[in-house]
């Protein structure tokens, strides 16, 4: 098994720091508004990669953290007229429902900032008596110039860094990139500390929370490229400043950004759709479906056309679901059993798919590939299903029982719900039809026969089907329902 390591810029084989075990890092929100899917992008990948270490046999120790104060948040609060702290439980409530809705699994602690403070600042004390920080007027910074190795992760040269720095500096900073550990804040919310009031620095939450949450032991910390620089880079800094271990982290994994007309997803821009207005047009399975079925470290550039295009695929792969449960709940046993050549050529197809999904998953994790196994997965089962020599005698159900199994266990760890009940495959077909229905009626408006589009429209509406045009494309609920599709 190996993964991209963004330290050495190359894949290497994963091995942890203790067999059989790992211990995972991933940076969280800044909890100030309704996470997007540039947020939850990174949540169904690190759940799929949990999902899977398991399937190897390893135990996963998984923890993602919560910036529950700084600037942002006192502003956001003060807008909407709460307390920082009430403001900062609002959107920690949400992502987690946000993240139940797509069926990630929780992590083993969500750890917040505000409940780690003296872990920090005895961080920050060891760092100031080490020589690697100074306070200046209550704030306290780490110095880049006194870590040798400062740059690495992101392949910055220090002198190269400062002579493009374009900011205003800090008149209290020694260096203009010097970070700060500590910041002076005299109102409501602040924490007393050896400096003064204040509260602690972006970078050093992270370092001090998952050292203290994974023992020191962290084989992989997780978020998205965004945070290669300056995040995780002075993440580095101030751990192995702090601990005198090297490395930090065994392995760095940084997912792509998720972009709007070629912008990053951004809730400064508001160039974003929140992952609850998604889920009002799209199914946990279509979202998770849409991200998986690109490679982690790409960049997606949003386009709900594609999203859209997730449903008829994912149809595919339930109809499948549908047909195994119907043959092995209803059909009933041949005395007569199907040609041998067959049983065996199909479990031979089993096996090979088994392999390889995890040849792809292997390689640092692709979920494209993988996705396209189980795709050709389900071709193989229907042809089996569909041959001309098909009998469902003893050792042909078996089959049929290992293929399920398979099927199922694959789909569950892209954390994709296949599992087919009669309820949910008359939804499937109903939703199928409806959206046949639209199709044709787009090609009528395509050939200007408005009339004959507005009586579809009108004829599914008297059927209890609301149907509005939109730039992209037809949505359609059931009246008094707040469920769309599209």
């Amino acid at each position: 098994m190996k993964v991209y390591n963004s330290l050495t810029g190359k894949k290497e084989e994963f091995i942890p720091h203790v067999e059989g075990e790992v211990r995972m890092y991933v940076c969280g929100l800044t909890v100030q508004n309704y996470s997007h899917l540039g947020h939850v992008r990174g949540a169904i990948n690190y759940d799929v990669f949990r999902r899977y270490l398991r399937y190897k046999g390893f135990t996963v120790k998984y923890i993602q953290n919560f910036t529950d104060i700084n600037e942002k948040i006192v502003a956001r609060a003060e807008e909407e007229g709460l307390k920082p702290q009430e403001l900062a439980d609002k959107y920690a409530d949400s992502y987690i429902e946000d993240l139940k809705s797509l069926n990630v699994e929780m992590p083993d602690n969500f750890c917040r900032v505000s409940e780690n403070i003296p872990e920090i600042i005895e961080m920050i004390n060891t760092l100031i008596d080490k020589g690697y920080a100074y306070e200046a007027e209550g704030n306290v910074y780490f110095s880049v110039e006194s870590f040798a190795d400062y740059g690495k992760l992101s392949g910055r040269d220090l002198s190269e860094m400062e002579s493009g720095t374009r900011f205003e500096v800090e008149e209290d900073k020694k260096h203009p990139l010097d970070f700060a550990l500590w910041k002076k804040y005299e109102d409501d919310p602040n924490w007393e500390s050896p400096w003064g009031p204040g509260w602690p620095g972006w970078h050093i939450e992270c370092s001090a929370m998952s050292l203290k949450y994974l023992d020191g032991k962290i084989d992989i910390h997780g978020g998205g490229t965004d945070l290669v620089f300056p995040h995780h880079e002075n993440e580095i800094a101030q751990s192995e400043a702090y601990t005198g271990e090297k490395p930090f982290v065994k392995y760095w994994l940084h997912n792509g950004t998720v972009d709007m007309s070629g912008e990053k997803m951004s809730k400064s821009t508001g160039n974003f759709h929140t992952t609850r207005e998604l889920l009002e047009e799209f199914s946990a399975n279509e979202i998770r479906y849409y991200v998986l079925t690109k490679h982690y470290r790409s960049p997606i550039d949003f386009s709900f056309a594609e999203l859209k295009n997730s449903r008829k695929s994912l149809q595919r792969l339930l109809n499948t679901a549908e047909q195994l449960e119907n043959l092995l709940e209803k059909s009933e046993e041949s005395d007569k059993e199907d040609r041998l050549f067959l049983q065996e050529e199909f479990v031979d197809k089993l096996k090979n798919h088994r392999q390889e999904f995890s040849e792809a998953m292997d390689d640092d994790f692709n979920t494209a590939r993988g996705m396209a196994v189980i795709h050709q997965l389900a071709t193989d089962i229907n042809s089996f299903i569909n041959s001309d020599n098909f009998k469902m005698g003893k050792n042909t159900r078996q089959l049929l029982r290992e293929a399920r199994k398979l099927f199922y266990r694959l789909t569950d760890i892209m954390g994709l719900k296949m599992k087919v009940t009669a309820s949910t495959a008359a939804e499937g077909k109903f939703s199928e039809l409806v959206d046949y229905i639209l199709e044709l009626r787009e090609e009528v408006r395509q050939e200007e026969n408005f009339a004959l589009a507005d009586k579809i429209r009108d004829d599914l509406a008297d059927r209890g089907i609301v149907v509005k045009d939109t730039p992209r494309g037809p949505e359609w609920k059931l009246k008094g329902s707040d469920e769309v599709g599209n």
